[in-house]
């Protein structure tokens, strides 16, 4: 199989059941994305696919050979961070840091789909401005779960790139 990750293209021989997250941690050795639950529930393995938010655990990889493929490996390198990656080192956004790939990822896509107007179950209307509240932040991010509870932090990060325009 072949894939586009982080711009670069890779090739891979799993077995046709394989999960992205599988794919991409054993055979391609990006361990960024994280296996938390291996059921979707907790946003650990969330990467970008066209630049939508996915849980890779629960998508096969042969089911995204043509697709663009985002880590958290392909946003940001130490010596040039990601908005979202230098705002979570500020807010202290990480505390053990395992979920901490999988909720800047989300924050990636859930910024994009603010710029796009889409709502969430707490927006006020369903089309225009998708103003981002304390709560519209919340219920975006809702499905990424970090145990040591670094939420306002993770909270106050997404707000600072988000008023930044970044």
């Amino acid at each position: 199989m072949n894939f586009t990750i982080n711009g670069t293209r890779h090739q891979a021989d799993p077995d046709i059941r394989a999960s992205l997250l599988d794919v991409l941690r054993e055979h391609l050795r990006l361990t960024g994305t994280k296996k938390g639950c291996d059921h979707g529930q907790c946003g650990a393995c969330t990467v970008l696919i066209d630049g939508r938010r996915i849980n890779s655990c629960l998508t096969l990889a042969v089911m995204h050979q043509d697709d663009e493929i985002t880590t958290i490996e392909g946003l940001g390198t130490p010596d040039a961070l990601h908005p979202l990656q230098a705002a979570f080192v500020s807010h202290d956004g990480f505390q053990c840091g395992y979920c901490t790939p999988g909720q800047i990822c989300s924050a990636v896509g859930m910024l994009d789909e603010a710029a796009k107007g889409w709502p969430s179950h707490v927006s006020e209307t369903l089309d225009g401005d998708a103003t981002l509240s304390d709560d519209e932040i919340a219920e975006r991010m809702s499905g990424n779960i970090c145990r040591c509870s670094a939420y306002p932090n993770i909270r106050d990060a997404i707000r600072q790139v988000a008023e930044a325009g970044a």
